[in-house]
C-alpha cells in the first residue's frame, strides 16, 4: 500500500496517476486496516477474475518495452515468478490468503506489511520534470508564476495526531517487512526523523527493513546514527546524470556538491552493508549523458533504478526528440551493452539483488533502447517543449543551450 503525500491511501506505490476507485479515503478518515481489507476488496476480486487493472497502465508499458516492473518486483516478494506462475502461486506463503480472499469478494484479513510512505513536499529541489505535490519549493515557483492557482494540501505528517494513527497501525502488523519513505527531500522532512525516532522506541526497528531516497542535495549525521537501527537499509540516490546538465533538470543543484554527496552516501552505504542504488527519471534532457550513470553504477557495483518511462510532463519523453537524436542516443546505449556481452539480456526480476546489480543495469539500458527504438513518435509536440523550458528558464536565468548545445538545432527549429 502506499499513503500519499496529503495522507490519502493508494493501492500500491506503482499504481498510474489518478484516483483510486471509490470515495476517497486517508489517514485522517479510516483506519488503514479498513482500506485494506474494504475499500481494495473490488480491484483484488477484478485481479482474481483475471481482468486487467488501468491503474496498472505503467507497468504494463514497462513490460512491453522489457523493463521489470513494479508489477514483478512486487510479486516476486511473495514468491510468485511469471514464467511458473501456477506453481509458484500455489507455493507461495501467501497462497492461503489468496484462496481466503477469493471466496471473500476480495476482502482479506491480511495486514500490509510493505509500505511507501511518502512523507511530504519537503523539498530543496524544483526538478524540471516534477510536481507541486512533491517538492514545496517547485509549488512555490509553480503559484507565483500562475501555472497553479493553489498551493498542495499540507503534509500529512505535519499532524502529530495522524502520525500516531499510522505508527501505531504498524505496531499492530505481524510480520511487517518493509517501509519505503519518499519526500520531497525525505532528509529534510520533518516526519522523516519522527518516524524514524518513534519506530526505533515502538521496537519495531531491529525487525523491519526501510527505503529511503535522497537528491544527494544534503547531509545531515543524526539521520544517519538512526538509520543504522534498522534491519536492513535501502538507500536510494536520485541523480539525472553525472554532467552539468544535472543541474538544469534537477535546479538548483550544483553538480560538483552532488558528485561529493554521492561518493559519502556510497562510501556510507558500503560501511553498513546497505543495499544501494542510483535513482533516475531519465527524460529527453538526460539521455544524451545517462551513460554516465550506468557507467558510475558499474564501476561502483550499484543498483540503477528508473523506476518508470516517464508519463507527465509528457514534453519530457525521450519521444518527442526527433529520430535521427533517438537513433543517435540507442546507438550509443547499444555500444556499451555490445562493451558487455558477458552479461546477458535475460530477465532479471529482482534488481535488488548485489549480486546481479551489473546485469541489472545492463537490462535496465537495454529497455531504453527498446523505449527509443519502438515508443510513439511524439516530436510534433516539440513546440510545447520549447515553451515548457521557456517558462521555467525566465523564472530560473538559464538556458538549455547552455548545457546541451547539441540541441540547437531540434529546439531552433520548434522556436526556441
Amino acid at each position: 500500500m502506499q499513503i500519499t503525500s496529503s495522507g490519502n491511501y493508494e493501492f500500491c506505490r506503482w499504481q498510474s496517476q489518478g484516483a483510486s476507485p471509490g470515495p476517497t479515503a486517508s489517514i485522517f478518515n479510516t483506519d488503514p486496516q479498513d482500506y485494506f481489507k474494504n475499500s481494495m476488496a473490488g480491484i483484488r476480486q477484478n485481479m482474481l477474475e483475471g481482468n486487467s487493472i488501468n491503474l496498472c497502465g505503467d507497468c504494463h508499458v514497462m513490460e512491453q518495452h522489457q523493463k521489470i516492473s513494479g508489477r514483478q518486483r512486487q510479486l516476486l516478494k511473495t514468491g510468485i515468478v511469471l514464467d511458473h506462475f501456477d506453481a509458484s502461486a500455489k507455493s507461495s506463503t501467501f497462497y492461503s490468503e489468496f484462496l481466503a480472499s477469493n471466496d471473500s469478494q476480495g476482502q482479506t484479513d491480511q495486514r500490509p506489511v510493505d509500505w511507501q510512505i511518502d512523507l511530504g513536499n519537503y523539498c530543496n529541489s524544483a526538478c524540471i520534470f516534477c510536481s507541486p505535490k512533491n517538492s514545496s519549493k517547485l509549488a512555490s515557483e509553480y503559484f507565483k508564476l500562475k501555472l497553479i492557482d493553489q498551493l498542495p494540501p499540507r503534509n500529512w505528517t505535519d499532524d502529530p495526531a495522524a502520525v500516531d494513527r499510522f505508527v501505531k497501525c504498524l505496531e499492530q502488523t505481524p510480520n511487517l517487512r518493509y517501509l519505503h519513505f519518499l519526500g520531497g527531500e525525505t532528509i529534510i522532512t520533518p516526519g522523516f526523523k519522527l518516524m524514524l525516532t518513534r519506530l526505533i522506541a515502538a521496537g519495531i526497528s531491529s525487525n523491519v527493513s526501510i527505503g529511503f531516497t535522497t537528491n544527494l542535495m544534503t547531509w545531515d549525521p543524526e539521520i544517519n546514527e538512526l538509520l543504522i537501527k534498522f534491519k536492513e537499509v535501502n538507500l536510494g540516490m536520485s541523480v539525472e546524470c553525472l554532467h552539468p546538465v544535472n543541474d538544469y533538470a534537477r535546479w538548483p543543484s550544483q553538480i560538483a556538491t552532488v558528485q561529493s554527496l554521492l561518493d559519502q552516501w556510497v562510501a556510507l552505504g558500503k560501511k553498513h552493508n546497505w543495499l544501494t542504488s542510483i535513482r533516475t527519471t531519465p527524460t529527453l534532457l538526460s539521455i544524451p549523458h545517462l551513460m554516465s550513470i550506468y557507467q558510475y553504477a558499474w564501476q561502483h557495483h550499484l543498483g540503477v533504478e528508473s523506476c518508470n518511462f516517464l508519463t507527465d510532463p509528457a514534453v519530457l519523453r525521450m519521444s518527442v526528440l526527433p529520430k535521427h537524436l533517438r537513433q543517435k542516443y540507442a546507438d550509443q546505449i547499444s555500444n556499451w551493452i555490445a562493451d558487455r556481452s558477458e552479461f546477458t539480456l535475460s530477465a532479471v526480476v529482482n534488481t535488488r539483488s548485489p549480486n546481479l546489480s551489473r546485469q541489472s543495469i545492463v537490462q535496465d539500458a537495454a529497455s531504453y533502447v527498446n523505449y527509443l527504438h519502438n515508443a510513439p513518435d511524439e516530436s510534433s509536440t516539440a513546440p510545447a517543449l520549447v515553451e515548457f523550458l521557456k517558462i521555467r528558464e525566465a523564472s530560473r536565468g538559464n538556458s538549455i543551450l547552455d548545457y546541451l548545445p547539441e540541441y540547437e538545432q531540434f529546439l531552433r527549429a520548434a522556436g526556441y
